[in-house]
């Protein structure tokens, strides 16, 4: 039984138009779910991803409209890493972000100061692409590859629970989860002496892939290595247990399945604000107060 890669990581915005903005647009990701967060219904839950909603390309936001800037630090998620195909993808990504170069990763960070890293590809992984009229295919972000996170002491407090899932040591402070699909890794630095802060442009969790036969496993598997997982959690498009490592990142093993397709059509993904059905009854009362956002593809026009 092994984890299958990792499937979404979730971060925090302070502004729902300018994060649309740029993931949509500067980023060349698809708007695939516009929700609410279902432990705060009165906040956007947003989802970008490749054109299907695939897991293992969708990173989400939380907005709370006017947070202060979030600052990265011990038991936190830092970076975010993505694939992308050649180094000649590193270098239009360099020029369209403003990122900087340094080898074979290109750095930037978007509006809010969350971190990104780009790679070329190494594994045969399906290439997870969103289609933008301004990005070539053969250029564009490919899914995840990993995240960085801060942390003190890993190969002492984290190593031995990461083994126990079935990760794979494969650098000093990395450790990789691989399954049939789909892989994805976690590489520790060594913590800043500020302590961090969730705000604008922090991560939240970062989310592992579990085909829906195996969660419940995963769910007591977790246990026996001393995790403290919730309960399986059904969040209607996933289904989701979440747990801190011993390094305090908080770690969500969310489904394969049933996916975002389950109650939109596919063409139309992320166009209308969707209720999961334990929600549609809070419609009147979360609606006015979530900020009105366009669909990002409207203005595209197609040859």
């Amino acid at each position: 039984m092994k984890l299958e890669g990792i499937h979404h990581v979730t971060a925090i915005t302070g502004d729902a138009p300018q994060n649309l903005d740029y993931y949509t647009g500067t980023l060349g990701l698809r708007l695939v779910k516009k929700t609410v967060n279902q432990d705060d219904p009165t906040v956007y839950h947003l989802f970008y991803a490749d054109e299907n909603g695939t897991p293992g390309s969708d990173i989400t936001f939380f907005e709370y409209p006017g947070a202060a800037p979030g600052r990265a630090g011990a038991g936190m998620v830092h970076t975010v890493v993505w694939r992308v195909a050649s180094t000649d993808a590193l270098d239009f990504w360099a020029a369209r972000t403003g990122g900087e170069r340094d080898g074979d990763v290109v750095r930037f960070a978007d509006p809010e100061g969350l971190r990104h890293e780009l790679v070329v590809a190494t594994v045969a992984d399906e290439p997870l692409i969103a289609d933008h009229p301004e990005i070539p295919h053969e250029l564009a972000l490919q899914g995840f590859e990993g995240v960085r996170a801060y942390a003190r002491n890993p190969e002492l407090r984290t190593e031995p629970f990461l083994d126990a899932l079935g990760f794979e040591h494969t650098d000093v402070l990395a450790w990789e989860t691989r399954g049939d699909l789909r892989g994805g890794w976690i590489e520790y630095d060594a913590a800043p002496d500020e302590p961090g802060s969730q705000g604008g442009g922090s991560v939240h969790h970062v989310a592992w892939a579990s085909t829906m036969e195996d969660h419940e496993a995963w769910q007591r598997r977790v246990a026996e290595a001393g995790g403290r997982p919730t309960p399986v959690i059904d969040r209607f498009w996933f289904r989701s247990i979440y747990f801190r490592e011993p390094s305090g990142v908080l770690f969500e093993i969310a489904t394969l399945g049933p996916g975002f397709a389950t109650d939109e059509d596919q063409a139309h993904l992320g166009e209308a604000l969707i209720l999961p059905p334990d929600f549609e009854h809070l419609r009147a009362q979360v609606e006015p107060v979530l900020t009105p956002l366009p669909n990002p593809r409207e203005s595209w026009t197609r040859a």
